[in-house]
């Protein structure tokens, strides 16, 4: 009996069944079916590990295939890759949204089609324990009581709102719905003003509106802490006179403090999404609005679809990316204004997407919230080691590279022995790799931030603290935290032209540094005026456009042999 797992390959061209099955016979026991129809007939009649299916096909299309198992719970849970035509990004991001797990494209690329599937099966595995772990957590806590109820409020709870909802919507299909997500703007001030009680009242008393607002027609509970749901016929919905009753009969509680809720909402375009997309996407546009006083509520909409389009593009194509030499560095020199010599360079990433270019602006907080930034990270460290053994055996007098460390790094207990092993791999001192950290990281753990920078100039690294002055402690940073280098946020330098109390702000900066004997770098400077502002108050290494954008490995070593002489 073959215990390998069962892929179903759905597709109408059998040349097409014929390339997938090579790439897969030996990891999988394959079935194939010529369309949408047949797939299902073999899903009912035997268990299915994971279904790549073409869109567009006879009889059944994907489309269907893929709306009929979702809608089933038996089948909903089996992964499905859905097979399209090349730059088909419309067809792409449909199937996403009516739960498609990933898609791969034609012609077929044997490594990404495989590096697609093994990171679907992953998902999959990591998924099913994790259902797993809920489930029994959740049977432990039904063994001492079973209740929809949330029990301060007395609306649904998070499990049974997502459960009504989805019959709701499915027994009242000819109605278009609404996801409303709320929560209140900064509810721990509250629990930390008055006591607990308050702010249980205030809970309770949202609740109690919220189920006399949906009546009959809708749904309402609390998912958790101050953060409520509503799901609600959208012709029926006016957000205006919702926000301004909730306002009303949270001030008649008479609490001597402004308790402002705000919401954002999901008018429901696609009923096969799980309920907790939906409110995902609720919650995003929540997340545009909160904390502004004179906007309470947005909706979720074309601009925040592309965006999570694109942030799971970047997410799905990272690894590879990572591996087939996509991402590489530019290094923007550093210049001795007085001197007029290259005093450094910062290394920088850049990713070189087979359809263009991804701004780093874009990728690198993806990175940052899901872990990657520290192989990233790691990877920019090699490539700059490179750079400095090159100048080396190239006889030149070599100009010392400062690379960024994303606060994630300093969660790896190897960081600094990581960090040693490279200088002996390329053969390099430890003052030419300079390390730039940035303020985030000092407010995430102050004392073990502390402790790795002594460390790292134990051993001789330099540490340079970047963005300066863009955060609210910068400067009680400086009484604690032994960096050798200040690099001045570059908002200072672009206000210098228009704003008095600016220069004044960043001339301290440089008297300070000099007080403290830490070398200062204004960086994002890109006029004439700034250089001579910031010689004339004795600030001389300078980053930025007015002396060079950051420029790819080759040019950079041609800069510094032309600086030199040779």
């Amino acid at each position: 009996m073959d215990d390998k797992p069962v892929m179903l390959i759905v597709d109408d061209v059998e040349i097409n069944r014929v390339v997938l099955t090579q790439f897969f016979q030996e990891e999988y026991q394959i079935i194939e079916a010529e369309n949408g129809q047949e797939a299902m007939t073999v899903i009912e009649q035997q268990p299915v590990s994971i279904v790549l299916v073409d869109l567009v096909m006879p009889i059944m299309d994907g489309f269907q295939l893929l709306s009929m198992m979702k809608r089933n719970d038996q089948f909903a849970g089996i992964p499905v890759v859905v097979m399209t035509a090349n730059n088909d990004g419309d067809s792409e991001a449909r199937a996403m949204e009516m739960g498609a797990a990933d898609f791969i494209t034609k012609p077929y690329n044997p490594t990404i089609v495989r590096c697609r599937i093994r990171n679907v099966m992953a998902r999959e595995e990591i998924e099913w324990r994790r259902v797993a772990q809920v489930a029994q957590n959740r049977q432990l806590m039904e063994m001492h009581q079973y209740a929809e109820k949330d029990a301060l409020t007395g609306i649904y709870n998070r499990e049974a709102f997502y459960r009504k909802s989805a019959e709701l919507m499915q027994e009242h299909h000819q109605t278009s719905y609404s996801i409303v997500y709320l929560d209140i703007s900064c509810f721990k001030v509250i629990n930390d003003l008055f006591r607990i009680e308050t702010g249980n009242l205030i809970l309770k008393t949202a609740a109690f509106y919220f189920n006399m607002v949906v009546g009959e027609d809708g749904l309402c509970a609390r998912i958790e802490a101050d953060h409520f749901v509503l799901c609600f016929p959208t012709d029926k919905l006016d957000m205006s006179k919702i926000i301004a009753g909730l306002d009303s009969t949270i001030q008649s509680l008479g609490i001597s403090h402004n308790v402002l809720f705000y919401a954002g909402i999901y008018p429901v375009d696609n009923a096969f999404l799980p309920i907790d997309q939906m409110c995902d996407r609720a919650h995003m546009a929540l997340n545009r609005i909160k904390g502004r006083y004179m906007t309470r509520f947005a909706y979720y909409d074309k601009a925040m679809r592309d965006q999570m389009i694109e942030e799971q593009m970047i997410v799905r194509n990272m690894d590879y990316a990572l591996q087939e030499g996509q991402f590489y560095i530019n290094l923007q020199p550093i210049y001795e204004t007085e001197s007029n010599s290259i005093f450094g360079a910062e290394a920088l990433v850049r990713w070189n997407y087979n359809k263009g270019q991804i701004s780093p602006g874009k990728f690198i907080p993806i990175f940052e919230k899901n872990g990657f930034i520290v192989r990233l990270d790691r990877f920019v460290w090699d490539e700059a080691c490179k750079v400095l053994r090159a100048q080396i055996d190239a006889g030149l007098k070599p100009v010392p590279i400062s690379v960024n460390l994303s606060r994630l790094n300093f969660y790896s207990q190897d960081l600094l022995e990581y960090l040693q092993g490279l200088m002996k791999k390329y053969d390099l001192p430890t003052n030419l790799l300079k390390l730039e950290i940035t303020e985030s990281a000092y407010m995430d753990n102050p004392h073990q931030l502390i402790a790795m920078v002594r460390a790292f100039k134990g051993h001789g690294f330099s540490v340079l603290m970047d963005d300066f002055g863009s955060g609210y402690s910068s400067l009680s940073m400086l009484k604690d935290l032994p960096v050798d280098v200040l690099k001045i946020d570059m908002a200072f330098v672009q206000e210098v032209d228009k704003s008095s109390r600016a220069g004044a702000i960043l001339e301290s900066i440089v008297e300070l540094g000099k007080h403290l004997r830490m070398e200062v770098v204004v960086e994002g400077v890109e006029t004439k005026e700034q250089v001579d502002f910031l010689e004339r108050i004795g600030c001389r290494v300078i980053q930025g456009y007015y002396f060079s954008k950051p420029i790819d490995v080759g040019s950079f070593m041609g800069l510094v042999k032309r600086s030199q002489g040779f």
